[in-house]
């Protein structure tokens, strides 16, 4: 069973390096201890709304940029244990070749969406 933290902490953690920023960086710009962040980023504490906000904000990120990618990771994880809506006609499951892998992919389909509605 994959973990939200789990998930969460690996996108945090992602971030921060490829920024090339240390957590005790990060900890002090989110003002959050370094052992907590440390234990956010390992999957270990459950972060609040607030320290996740503040996370984010010392990322110079959106938190909806990290819960995007953490809701793809996720959905990626569940398909690999079993397609959505496995009952559900062919036509109509979800599977991995579905979900859109870029950002780019995900914004041409809103696109696409709206154009249609």
């Amino acid at each position: 069973m994959v973990l939200l933290r789990q998930l969460l902490g690996d996108v945090l953690r992602q971030l921060r390096l490829r920024q090339g920023r240390t957590l005790r960086e990060v900890s002090a710009a989110a003002r959050v201890s370094l052992g907590y962040l440390s234990e956010v980023e390992r999957g270990q504490k459950e972060a609040s709304s607030e320290l996740l906000s503040s996370i984010c904000k010392a990322l110079g990120v959106p938190l909806s940029h990290v819960l995007r990618e953490v809701a793809d990771q996720l959905a990626l994880a569940e398909l690999q244990h079993e397609p959505v809506m496995a009952g559900a006609p062919e036509h109509e499951r979800i599977t991995a070749e579905s979900i859109p892998a870029t950002p780019e992919e995900i914004t041409g389909e809103l696109r696409a969406d709206m154009v249609a509605a």
